[in-house]
């Protein structure tokens, strides 16, 4: 374990060390995170392929005691740089999908343009170039022994995660916190969509199996038709239900207790910040009224490792960014409440 004796948990953040001025390197830390600056099917508002950095820098603000979990950031949190070269890859890309998704949205037919038919091609091979990158990331961590988070970007880009969590621990669990259900098939024409998330890990990854969505509160008829017809492998648990459960005197451990029952012995977060009410998400890129507090969510995945349910990953995506940082201030909050909980989990 790395000798701490002269780091001093109570002085300002040095800027120089890495993320929340934590003084240790990859080779050293428990859990990595790798940050995915990716947004190339974004629907409405962009700017998530650049959170990475700007959580970093708020991480800095983030005072690193944590009597709840017994200093668990002792064995050591790590973020890798952003990949320029993805980074450069998702903004080619994102014009290309700007232009496609403005064309498409008159009605008029791909097939019959020969440049939007390239451009639909380009970014379908470009989602598949980046599934692979992450799953060959992530896999080599893992095998290193490595606790793994992903930082978006969009919420397209851990499915190559999700794919290295299935290889690297067999079947499991989900946890869905969003907003949507991101269960549609080839949304806009992108095989890869933020919108088709967990339709791709579901017809993809045999090994997830069970989907328990939590706060979703925008999604359209071939979504509701997935879920019905999906056997309970999908349990959707829609914001509207939860707070009318609540409105009529259920408290928030009774139906974390419910939902939590849903899932198997290993369980995987995926978290949608658009999945918080939009107060704490403001930038995000789709960002709908309702939603959750942030302690919420804390409660519930501590339920989870409470229950006796191993957290094997998590991912944390779509945050905005804005003019004064809000949403990377809450989401490095956020970061860090599931660092703890994941390595104190895993010892």
């Amino acid at each position: 374990m790395k000798d701490l004796s002269n780091f001093d948990v109570n002085a300002a953040s040095n800027p120089k060390n890495n993320l929340f001025g934590l003084p240790f390197s990859e080779e050293e830390a428990r859990l990595i995170i790798l940050p995915v600056p990716w947004e190339v099917t974004v629907s409405y508002g962009s700017g998530t392929s650049r959170a990475a950095e700007h959580i970093f820098n708020a991480s800095m603000q983030v005072d690193i005691f944590d009597n709840d979990l017994n200093n668990g950031w002792k064995q050591g949190f790590f973020m890798r740089r952003s990949d320029r070269k993805i980074l450069m890859k998702s903004d080619y890309l994102r014009k290309e999908a700007e232009l496609y998704i403005d064309y498409i949205s008159k009605g008029d037919l791909v097939a019959n343009n020969n440049f939007m038919s390239k451009s639909l091609k380009e970014i379908n091979e470009g989602s598949r170039f980046l599934n692979n990158w992450v799953y060959e990331q992530t896999l080599e961590l893992l095998n290193r022994g490595k606790l793994v988070a992903v930082l978006g970007g969009d919420h397209s880009v851990p499915l190559g995660y999700f794919r290295a969590v299935a290889e690297k621990h067999g079947d499991f669990g989900m946890l869905q916190v969003d907003a949507h259900c991101d269960l549609r098939r080839s949304y806009e024409g992108f095989l890869y969509s933020h919108g088709s998330i967990m339709y791709n890990a579901l017809e993809e990854i045999p090994q997830i199996k069970t989907l328990v969505q939590v706060g979703v509160r925008d999604y359209c008829q071939e979504e509701w038709d997935y879920i019905c017809n999906s056997n309970y492998r999908v349990i959707t648990y829609f914001d509207r239900d939860i707070k009318e459960r609540q409105y009529e005197g259920q408290g928030w451990k009774q139906i974390a207790d419910e939902i939590i029952g849903h899932l198997p012995e290993k369980v995987y977060i995926s978290f949608d910040i658009d999945g918080l009410d939009p107060k704490l998400c403001r930038n995000t890129g789709t960002p709908v009224p309702g939603g959750f507090e942030t302690e919420q969510i804390f409660y519930l995945v501590s339920q989870i490792i409470k229950s006796g349910r191993k957290l094997i990953g998590f991912d944390l995506v779509e945050v905005g960014i804005g003019q004064t940082d809000w949403d990377a201030n809450v989401a490095a909050r956020i970061l860090w409440k599931f660092c703890n909980l994941m390595v104190a989990n895993n010892r």
